[in-house]
């Protein structure tokens, strides 16, 4: 699967400059879990491959998000590779150092790390037809030239920050929980925090004791329910030792997460009639928790939701909303009018004064994955192709761009399960794709405009009727003009893993 470096270097486009690289089969961009696991699979098949990370640590999203109280909401069993089960997971749900020494460690293990150049900013990648490779160049002007890319850079690494008025005069430091400053002292400043999404309901009850004042500004409620959080006993520990015990506890998980599908995807009016396979259930709790929680019934239907359960993605906390209902904590449900040097100006006229502003906003999820320029056949850019939402086939290759494979790729996430599990499906496809082409000896595989147009018209009928868009609200999940869900698979993980299983040539044009 190789071509020489002066072939590539003939086929270069003109005016390139910068030193080359050794050419390798296979580029990764991203170290995270998806770059990582891909990795994995192309060492075992025997492909030469390199990690460009912008960074200068494995982790990705786990790396970046240190803010305070930072964890996963999936248990830590499942919430791993399946071939590589971590038996000393110190409790149910893991928060971020404990991840990011499971990433660590399993680069190091798996002698990941010399394959990654770290501190490596991507600036494009381009498809050059002449010599059937992919020239990607970074900020440092290096050029690498590989017969095949995989994006895993994820969609949750651009942090969103609304564009407020006045917010350029506000005199006192900002940030986004995506940018944590450890070193700002937020003991005895007026905060405000804007947005109430899964970072803000886990950061904010680690910062309501340290301010003098917390300012919540919420557009939309989310719906919340408890999060039954434990350390794992010496027992458990000890049993987790033991590789049957490991896959046990995994697969009983897994099948708890799974049963809950049905109720996301067949609708809420369904959802609401299943109280097993369904959200009613969870909608249950979630109000008794509500209720017991949070004793001021103004506050309370600030706090409740208008939409159906699962519609926006559900939380899982049980300290946010005593937080929230602390004496110097406020919720504020008004718009934000404009921001001034020293307050918050909201519709309804109300003045806060802040000193610092934390943004728990998010991610930019709709562009993310087309943040680094990507050309493929004659120009064609991904940004302008994904310019009404993105598609992909099986969420990882794209008509047009031959040897491209997406990670986290649109249409291949979940609201109910591991993310991990897709991840593994994925990469498992990508290198299927990649070993058949080495065994047909062909230069390139791209996926028919066809099939991938009846894969996405199957994907968006099945979206449909699902509680994601006929929930009754509007979530990161969808594209903000046509309303698309871009980010969610319709339907269940052994599903998607039965598509991804092995790669099907007669969907691809060979080159």
């Amino acid at each position: 699967m190789s071509v020489s470096s002066q072939e590539a270097r003939a086929g270069a486009p003109a005016g390139t400059t910068g030193p080359e690289l050794g050419q390798v089969d296979v580029l990764i961009i991203g170290a995270g879990f998806s770059g990582l696991c891909v990795a994995r699979g192309l060492r075992r098949r025997g492909f030469s491959f390199r990690i460009l990370e912008r960074a200068g640590d494995v982790g990705g999203t786990w790396r970046d998000n240190t803010y305070p109280g930072c964890a996963c909401d999936i248990p830590s069993p499942l919430y791993s590779y399946s071939f590589a089960q971590r038996a000393g997971w110190t409790r149910l749900f893991p928060r971020q150092p404990e991840i990011l020494d499971y990433l660590r460690d399993f680069a190091r293990r798996r002698r990941l790390l010399e394959h990654i150049r770290f501190d490596t900013e991507v600036t494009g990648a381009r498809w050059v037809e002449a010599t059937g490779t992919w020239e990607v160049t970074t900020a440092a002007g290096e050029r690498h030239v590989a017969r095949a890319v995989v994006s895993a850079i994820g969609a949750l690494h651009v942090p969103a920050t609304p564009r407020l008025p006045g917010l350029d005069t506000f005199a006192g430091p900002t940030m986004h929980s995506a940018t944590w400053d450890h070193g700002l002292d937020l003991r005895g400043k007026r905060v405000a925090v804007i947005g109430t999404g899964a970072s803000a309901i886990q950061f904010v009850p680690r910062i309501v004791d340290q301010v003098e004042h917390l300012s919540l500004f919420q557009r939309t409620p989310p719906w919340i329910v408890p999060k039954r959080d434990v350390p794992f006993t010496g027992r458990q520990r000890l049993l987790r030792r033991l590789a049957p015990c490991r896959w046990y506890g995994r697969a009983r998980l897994f099948w708890m997460h799974e049963s809950r599908r049905k109720g996301f995807t067949a609708g809420p009016e369904d959802a609401q009639g299943d109280g097993t396979a369904g959200l009613a259930a969870a909608e249950r709790l979630a109000r008794s928790q509500l209720r017991r929680q949070v004793p001021d019934p103004q506050l309370r239907a600030k706090l409740t939701p208008d939409y159906a359960i699962g519609c926006k993605r559900l939380l899982i906390s049980s300290d946010y909303y005593p937080a929230v209902s602390r004496a110097n904590a406020t919720l504020e449900t008004a718009g934000i009018r404009e921001v001034l040097p020293d307050r918050i100006v909201t519709e309804d006229g109300a003045q806060h004064p802040v000193d610092v502003i934390i943004f728990g906003t998010g991610f930019d999820t709709q562009h993310g994955l087309a943040a680094v320029p990507v050309t493929g056949r004659g120009g064609l850019d991904l940004a302008r192709r994904w310019v009404s939402g993105m598609e992909a086939y099986l969420g990882t290759t794209v008509s047009g761009f031959p040897n491209y494979f997406v990670m986290m790729g649109p249409n291949s996430g979940l609201g109910h399960n591991s993310q991990i599990f897709m991840i593994e499906a994925q990469a498992r496809y990508a290198v299927s794709c990649l070993a058949a082409m080495r065994r047909r000896r062909v230069r390139s595989v791209e996926v028919r405009p066809e099939v991938e147009r009846e894969y996405n018209t199957w994907v968006q009928r099945s979206l449909d009727g699902s509680v994601w868009q006929a929930g009754g609200c509007r979530s990161w999940y969808q594209h903000a003009e046509t309303g698309r869900n871009t980010l969610l698979w319709p339907s269940s993980t052994i599903e998607f893993w039965r598509r991804t299983h092995r790669a099907r040539l007669s969907d691809y044009r060979l080159g």
